[in-house]
């Protein structure tokens, strides 16, 4: 099995900074993909940043300038960089890695999610 594991959620205050971390672990042959959702109360869940493999990474036009992804392949990592927060990036943010992984004696890829991290921008 293949686990995600995010820290770095928290309070912080309009136009503050807050850096979320996930890391993967488990049976991984590779990772393909890492990115970032957030789902805000009463609404759906959304991208707000991913990276893949050999392609540019992508941003909700919500958060382009002010957030900025990035992944440590070693270390099985990926990193969104939040600046300039609003109120409005009020969420809780979710990890997601796209991961080829060891099944009995096979590769197998699926996708799989974290458990979530809080993310509140207020004064």
């Amino acid at each position: 099995q293949v686990h995600l594991v995010e820290s770095g959620g928290g309070l912080v205050q309009p136009g503050g900074s807050l850096r979320l971390s996930c890391a993967a672990s488990g049976s991984i042959f590779s990772v393909n993909a890492m990115g970032w959702y957030r789902q805000a109360p009463g609404k759906e869940r959304e991208l707000v940043a991913r990276i893949t493999n050999g392609v540019t990474p992508r941003y909700a036009d919500s958060v382009k300038g002010r957030f900025t992804i990035s992944r440590d392949k070693a270390k099985k990592t990926v990193y969104l960089q939040m600046n300039r927060l609003k109120p409005e990036d009020t969420a809780a943010y979710y990890c997601n890695a796209g991961v080829t992984y060891y099944r009995t004696s096979s590769l197998v890829n699926d996708e799989f999610w974290g458990q979530g991290t809080q993310v509140t921008v207020s004064s």
